[in-house]
């Protein structure tokens, strides 16, 4: 259910304070806190909107990513369920690259899994095994998160909330794939685990099962969720599952490492 007060020309208004606040990298208010009558559609439509503003400027869909998916996210956001956004094609960085820190505001580093889908999955009914059947291949994925909003009002000191994540496209920011590609089907995905490191500490460790109890299910739900926005994911598209490490600050001249085992290790430098 939408908010009265969120009407088609307010949820650009706050679309177009979230682009400029990532382009001058200051943070913006808590949309909660100055309309506590939000909900979770109108975040949605605020997210939608800021992408929309993105792929005006010629920015293309490069795929789609879930987040808030384990249970300790989900208790710490006071939320029984997790949160989607787009990705798009700026948002991607190659394996060993030098990512520019000073694009974002505060970076943070997550480790999961990535599928990349062979045909279109959509519907309200989508299961787990359409989404194994429909993936051409998974692959380790390092994803960058940031948050154009303020984790605390600096008028009110009320702490964001689930929502303001929501409308800030659920924090996306870059994401870097690499490793072994794999048939869903050649591993055990729950059991898949990974190592994050940097600077060679390791700093997180974790399993894929931890993620909602099989990335898959994330998918899956994903694709409910678009449903009734006629939305679709579409065949080609990454699809990342979500995050089963807590998210690590990087700084400029950190490197960070993410060993996973036998799908191998991606890496990048902070710069």
């Amino acid at each position: 259910m939408t908010s009265k007060a969120f009407n088609h020309e307010l949820i650009v208004e706050l679309a177009r304070e979230l682009d400029r606040a990532e382009q001058t990298r200051e943070r913006v208010r808590p949309f909660s806190v100055r309309y506590p009558d939000m909900t979770i559609e109108d975040a949605y439509r605020i997210n939608q909107a800021w992408v929309d503003l993105k792929l005006a400027r010629g920015q293309t869909v490069y795929g789609h990513k879930i987040g808030l998916t384990s249970r300790a996210m989900q208790q710490a956001a006071g939320i029984t369920e997790p949160d989607y956004g787009t990705l798009l094609d700026d948002m991607v960085f190659e394996q060993g690259a030098d990512v520019p820190c000073g694009r974002f505001i505060t970076p943070k580093v997550e480790i999961e899994l990535a599928f990349v889908l062979g045909r279109r999955l959509e519907g309200p009914q989508a299961t787990i095994f359409d989404v194994l059947n429909a993936t051409d291949y998974v692959l380790p994925a390092i994803e960058i998160i940031d948050s154009r909003i303020h984790p605390k009002d600096p008028e009110t000191g009320a702490a964001r909330k689930v929502l303001d994540t929501i409308s800030d496209n659920a924090a996306n920011a870059g994401i870097i794939i690499g490793g072994l590609p794999v048939r869903p089907d050649s591993l055990d995905m729950r059991r898949t685990g990974a190592m994050l490191s940097r600077n060679g500490v390791i700093e997180e460790t974790g399993l894929a099962a931890g993620v909602l109890n099989h990335p898959a299910n994330g998918v899956a739900w994903l694709v409910r969720q678009l449903a009734p926005w006629g939305q679709a994911l579409e065949a080609g598209e990454v699809v990342l599952g979500g995050s089963f490490t807590r998210p690590v600050e990087g700084v400029a001249g950190d490197v960070f490492n993410a060993d996973f085992g036998a799908l191998g290790s991606i890496g990048f430098r902070f710069v």
